[in-house]
């Protein structure tokens, strides 16, 4: 239900009044956010998430929300948004959009003023039903944003707030004093990337119970669908080989940076998440005040990203996975930043090429880029190296950084299709250009050892070398070649390598720059660790981060099973330390003073240098064999046109699914009448946002042909992996087809047929 406060207490919503006729509306509680994105990058900075138009320049669906006015009469209309490129003073204001109260359209356009948040007026409307609906209407597809609409009769400017929960924002959504208490956990994991997913696992299964806190919907970080890093760095090597196992699981195996959607496989690892009965599972939680006494972390506070409702978790033990170091420096642990040097964020980004020529709107307001300002981005991709923010603030600049990639990404696509390089891109459109940035660098927390890189280019032993480094040190700098046009922000890097690093068996980082030196029951894991700006470039590396989370896992459940402080894992316990260590990444025990159990499937001890390369382990579909009727599974279809394998949704026939999206591809699956009568024709398909809507199947049996549309962005509803044709009466034996067609509008699932007696 979408969050709102209005004058009196209605029972079909959430909250009760605080302001007398006013009715206020959080964009990101909409309750159908249409192709609007939720975007919680800014939260610190801004105050709040909000909703963003991310349409690659064709205009989204409509975020829909409805609502209840405390009275009929005259409103005056405010939306919280802003002009994203007047902060460089761009023409064209390019985040252009309106909103609509019962399909009547304000004649004002939002997102046309101010380089920075603010309340934007948008005249009046006339109320003459207290039951509405609210739609917010993009009107480029270029990024438009919306924290809130506020209707008031007193036409009064509400607040401009930029403080996370403000006392404002706060009386509007009825947020009392008291949150949710969340209590008894052994340790709290803020950050679900591969370092909060390693740590809160590990944890788990070595007897500890464990709050994991995403402010995403999905887990992986950089390695998920929205930033589409490949997973590089070694594991399952060095001086506890089983150190990496548990990343292993979760990994993804992507062939390309970025890769995929299904390469990144985000339902795969939130599966392997909630699996653990000793995990709660908070996503979409941003975590923004901590509570400390005594240099100690007592809890830490979070609200819900789309409704606003606080949850105060508190334990024994905390994990800093955010990258960015937040509940490290919220709660006063030594920190460092780097002041120049430093590696910057990325939005990398996809291309295609249709079977005709295709339109993109001009932008004025990016960078004015010609062809020879940028790399081509060969193989249809533009890579890790579209970065900029180098020296800029990464954390209060970070909606900043994002957007000059944005600017940058969109000026060299409108090069490619109406500027110098048109004649050879005719038939080029966007296919995913990422709105999540994907940073590198910021704060890092001190421990009881600063990692340099001359312990590591030395290889420097520590006695509690334990997670192997097998990554080069690599920092990246603006690349001069790119760098001339605009020296102030440059958005094209170069990686300068130092290569010396044992990649068979890897650095051992050592555990003690895996908790904070004063602030006593902390850890941390990923990229703010206590290393120097330089080591930093070799231990960044999700897998690497991930086998941090390992370490912390096992050395938190020494910590609950003996009462002591991480420090005191190394000081006393040490040689316990190193049994767990040696332990299977799916070994487990009931609590921390349970017996361990071994699996019969844990993996086997790898060497000390590793085994050689696997190929991408696949998940494991259904036995066609086992499904009742006729099934043709995708392997025995007939295909024309580029279609790829995938695993990564959840649930298959057979090996595999297929799916394809240029326009002409077909899947044809072909089969003789098992018996005569009427039959059920289903196909077998997985959801997703990238799907068709308009999916065309066309479906001969004998001589007659019948074609249907089918919307692949909705689940099937048998099983949910079927969806019925209709019921056909057959022949023995006649010759019968079911064809899937790509349009170019969509991806098309295809992964089998099923026949099935009877209506």
């Amino acid at each position: 239900m979408i969050k709102t406060s209005t004058l009196v207490l209605i029972s079909l919503l959430l909250q009760p009044a605080f302001a007398a006729d006013s009715l206020f509306v959080e964009a990101e509680s909409f309750e159908q956010p249409g192709g609007w994105k939720l975007d919680t990058q800014s939260i610190m900075t801004m105050g709040s998430p909000y909703l963003i138009a991310h349409g690659l320049g064709k205009p989204v669906e409509d975020a829909t929300a409805t609502v209840e006015f405390p009275s009929t009469g005259t409103y005056h209309v405010f939306a919280r948004t802003k002009d994203w490129v007047a902060r460089w003073e761009a023409p064209g204001a390019p985040g252009k959009f309106q909103i609509a109260v019962d399909g009547e359209t304000l004649d004002h356009t939002f997102g046309t003023q101010n380089a920075d948040w603010f309340w934007e007026a948008g005249g009046t409307v006339e109320i003459s039903d207290t039951k509405a609906t609210v739609a917010l209407k993009d009107l480029t597809g270029f990024d438009g944003r919306c924290d809130a609409i506020y209707f008031t009769k007193s036409g009064e400017e509400p607040p401009n707030e930029s403080i996370v929960l403000g006392p404002w924002r706060r009386k509007q959504l009825g947020l009392g004093d008291k949150p949710t208490e969340k209590s008894g956990y052994d340790i709290v994991v803020i950050g679900g990337g591969y370092a909060g997913m390693g740590t809160a696992i590990s944890a788990a299964r070595m007897g500890c119970k464990v709050a994991l806190v995403q402010n995403r919907g999905v887990l992986g970080g950089n390695g998920s669908s929205e930033i589409r890093v490949w997973a590089m760095g070694h594991v399952r090597r060095g001086n506890y080989p089983r150190v990496g196992e548990i990343v292993t699981e979760f990994s993804d195996n992507a062939t390309k940076s970025p890769g995929t959607y299904e390469e990144f496989e985000d339902a795969k690892k939130e599966a392997i998440v909630r699996a653990e009965p000793k995990i709660d599972l908070f996503l979409n939680h941003h975590a923004y005040k901590v509570d400390t006494k005594d240099n100690q972390i007592e809890s830490v506070m979070a609200f819900d990203t789309r409704t606003g409702d606080q949850i105060r978790f508190s334990g024994t033990l905390f994990a800093d996975c955010t990258g960015h170091a937040t509940i490290g420096h919220l709660a006063g642990a030594d920190s460092e930043m780097t002041p120049e040097g430093r590696m910057g964020m990325s939005n990398m980004w996809a291309w295609d090429e249709a079977d005709r020529p295709t339109e993109f709107p001009e932008t004025p307001w990016a960078l004015p880029l010609n062809m020879d300002d940028f790399p081509y981005p060969r193989d249809h991709h533009g890579q890790w190296f579209w970065e900029s923010g180098f020296d800029k603030d990464p954390i209060n600049h970070a909606e900043a950084i994002r957007d000059w990639n944005l600017r940058a990404v969109y000026g060299a696509f409108n090069a490619m299709k109406n500027g110098d390089g048109a004649d050879k891109h005719k038939n080029a459109y966007l296919t995913w250009v990422a709105y999540i940035g994907g940073p590198r660098e910021s704060r890092r927390l001190m421990g009881d050892i600063v990692l340099t890189q001359d312990d590591v280019v030395n290889k420097v032993a520590y006695p509690d070398g334990c997670v192997p480094s097998t990554w080069s040190i690599d920092l990246h700098y603006p690349k001069e070649q790119y760098a001339e046009k605009f020296p102030d922000n440059p958005f094209i890097s170069i990686a300068v390598h130092d290569r010396r690093i044992d990649r068979n068996y890897g650095y051992p980082v050592p555990y003690r720059t895996f908790y904070s030196r004063n602030i006593s029951n902390l850890f941390m894991a990923g990229r703010c660790i206590s290393v120097t700006h330089q080591a930093l470039g070799t231990v960044r590396v999700m897998r690497t981060c991930g086998m941090m989370g390992e370490v912390v896992g096992k050395a938190a459940s020494i910590c609950v099973r003996h009462d002591c402080t991480p420090r005191e894992v190394y000081g006393k316990y040490w040689s316990e330390m190193a049994e767990l260590l040696n332990q299977p990444g799916k070994a487990r025990r009931d609590t921390v003073n349970s017996e361990i159990v071994v699996p019969d499937d844990a993996l086997p001890l790898a060497p000390p240098t590793g085994f050689p390369p696997r190929k991408k382990p696949s998940r494991a579909g259904i036995d066609p064999a086992k499904i009742s009727g006729l099934v043709i599974d995708d392997t025995k279809a007939k295909k024309t046109g580029g279609w790829t394998e995938g695993t990564g949704l959840p649930k298959f026939v057979g090996s595999h699914y297929l799916y394809g999206g240029k326009k002409g591809a077909t899947i044809r699956f072909e089969f003789a009448a098992p018996a005569p009568g009427q039959h059920q024709i289903m196909i077998a398909y997985q959801a997703h946002e990238n799907r068709s809507d308009k999916v065309s199947v066309e479906v001969k049996t004998g001589d007659d042909v019948v074609t249907k549309i089918v919307n692949m962005q909705t689940a099937p509803p048998v099983d949910d992996l079927f969806l019925s044709l209709g019921t056909f009466d057959l022949k023995l034996g006649e010759d019968c087809a079911v064809t899937l067609s790509a349009d170019g509008s969509g991806n098309v699932h295809a992964d089998a047929i099923r026949v099935v007696s009877g209506k």
